[in-house]
């Protein structure tokens, strides 16, 4: 998208490990999917890899010589078992204050999650701060996942924003490195188990605990001045 025709500003918010910490029980699932399936995949290689969809984790996991008749069973595999913890799902301690401090600042709030549809609105509920999100995109809406930027660049659509009125806020470096094809700058979280130094490497520029670290220095952060700025021009 070119041209910004609303005078929008915003935040777009990576779900997994950002807000929920997911991130770990992700690991675990897909560990317990690839082992059903005689896969003997190191839990701590199924963490690095936390943040890519399904479909390329899989890919990144076992390679192009894999058997790929199997990645629909070992996706699908994951998805039931993870399902099984949604009720012990929480949100990061300032996530839900932290997505209502970006829309009292008048800054577009948007879940830009490759969660699919149903574990998206599990984890809004978790959330429980709707009344500050303006859209949020899931799975369903883009063709390749992270660190593909296709959600990103669907999130930026569904809320008519642009990439240099947008900040983004990821824990993982496929977050960092998808918002840097589009040219979006990127805040990283350690809430979700990547280090300092990886999410630097990856682009990062601005690095917080989690979302009450955020919060705690959101006027110096990122977000803080991209509120400050003037509102761009909306077209005519």
């Amino acid at each position: 998208m070119t041209g910004n025709s609303t005078g929008a500003r915003g935040i777009l918010f990576d779900v997994d490990g950002t807000l929920v910490d997911s991130n770990y029980l992700h690991t675990v699932a897909w560990w317990q999917a690839f082992r059903r399936m005689d896969h003997d995949v190191p839990m701590s290689e199924v963490h690095r890899a936390i943040g890519m969809g399904g479909d390329k984790l899989v890919g990144h996991l076992l390679g192009e010589d894999r058997d790929k008749d199997q990645d629909a069973e070992l996706d699908d595999t994951h998805g039931a078992i993870f399902s099984a913890w949604w009720p012990s799902l929480r949100s990061f301690d300032g996530a839900r204050d932290l997505l209502l401090a970006c829309a009292d600042k008048d800054l577009t709030v948007v879940l830009a999650s490759s969660a699919s549809e149903s574990e998206l609105k599990v984890m809004r509920g978790v959330i429980d701060a709707d009344s500050a999100i303006a859209a949020a995109t899931s799975s369903a809406d883009a063709e390749e996942s992270k660190p593909s930027p296709d959600i990103l660049a669907s999130a930026l659509d569904s809320s008519s924003l642009t990439a240099e009125d947008t900040v983004f806020v990821g824990d993982s470096v496929w977050d960092v490195k998808a918002a840097a094809e589009l040219g979006i700058p990127t805040i990283g979280l350690l809430c979700g188990g990547t280090s300092e130094a990886e999410l630097r490497d990856a682009g990062a520029e601005e690095i917080f605990d989690g979302p009450r670290d955020l919060l705690d220095k959101l006027d110096q952060s990122l977000i803080g001045r991209l509120a400050s700025r003037p509102a761009p021009q909306a077209e005519q």
